[in-house]
């Protein structure tokens, strides 16, 4: 097995780090708008509160949004929010631990779901109606996947 570089270490590590602090919210009960480990999330919150740990303070205020703010006719804001602030992967490429997969339910359909992956096979997320968990990334995901992206390093 090849000797990994400091860099691919750094790397590695990082992505264990943002994938021990996505499992800290499992169990967590899903409430819209909400971002408190442990007590409530949505999908959003939960990457806003992995950001916190992972990142530091979050990049900009969320705006108040309705369950249906991603419906047909709305812009894409998910998307765009992400390229702001995540760091862009292709669509083709590995899916690795801490990747960001953002989702949408329709082609036609501005993305409305986001989520972390723990590996390439699975991911956590905050699905409504139920608590923060980690499942299986099933070919339904797959299909659904509109965005993959990284976190951007710590800042102090």
């Amino acid at each position: 097995m090849p000797r990994m570089s400091k860099a691919e270490r750094e790397e590695a590590a990082r992505r264990e780090e943002i994938v021990r602090l996505a499992r800290e919210w499992i169990g967590t009960p899903y409430q819209h708008q909400a971002s408190l480990k442990g007590v409530g999330a949505d999908c959003l919150g939960f990457l806003r509160g992995v950001w916190r740990e992972a990142v530091g303070e979050e990049p900009e205020a969320i705006p108040a949004y309705s369950p249906a703010w991603a419906e047909l006719g709305a812009p894409d804001q998910l998307i765009v929010g992400a390229f702001r602030h995540l760091l862009p992967r292709p669509m083709d490429a590995e899916i690795r631990p801490g990747t960001v997969l953002i989702f949408r339910w329709r082609a036609h359909l501005p993305a409305k779901h986001c989520a972390i992956a723990t590996g390439p096979e699975t991911f956590v997320h905050a699905h409504d109606g139920a608590s923060v968990a980690e499942v299986a990334l099933l070919p339904i995901w797959r299909r659904k996947l509109a965005g993959l992206f990284d976190f951007p390093a710590r800042r102090e």
